[in-house]
């Protein structure tokens, strides 16, 4: 069963790239004592994850951060060097943690992941945007197959 809105965010370790190489960010370190805006992509450098959703979150980190958010963090079920260069590649500098959930442990763990294997690409996340206050779920927005809609950083602005 799904995650939902009021539920505690799983525990959970990311991994992400430090100034001396990949580092772990645990989801207590992450969350606790902040507001965070997450976002899940199927995968890095796919093509809506590279040009709408990882870009809209860029381009609103500044509106996101002035309602209130104190992170924003996007999830993927891709290894920390792919979530590192796929950030580089989009210009994400300090707007956006990249957080590698490489075994898509969060994502099982949130009830949302997603079999991509007949597509070659295994166990991945379902596109999905979540607010979460101080480790609680304060929203939710889950896709449906294909959709790319409710999970934007234009419609979380309208949430906050």
């Amino acid at each position: 069963m799904a995650v939902s809105a009021g539920d505690k965010v799983p525990t959970a370790t990311f991994k992400v790239m430090g100034a001396d190489g990949p580092q772990e960010l645990t989801s207590d370190e992450l969350f606790s004592g902040k507001t965070v805006a997450v976002f899940s992509v199927p995968g890095a450098f796919t093509p809506t994850c590279s040009a709408k959703h990882l870009p809209g979150f860029v381009q609103n980190a500044d509106a996101l951060k002035a309602k209130g958010v104190d992170t924003i963090v996007c999830t993927a079920a891709n290894d920390v060097f792919v979530m590192n260069a796929w950030g580089k590649d989009q210009n994400v500098g300090d707007k956006v943690v990249m957080a590698a959930d490489g075994s898509a442990d969060f994502a099982k763990a949130l009830g949302l992941e997603l079999d991509l294997g007949p597509r070659g690409m295994g166990m991945r996340a379902q596109r999905y945007s979540m607010i979460v206050k101080d480790g609680t779920v304060d929203t939710l927005n889950v896709e449906e197959a294909g959709a790319f809609e409710v999970s934007s950083a234009e419609h979380m602005l309208g949430q906050l």
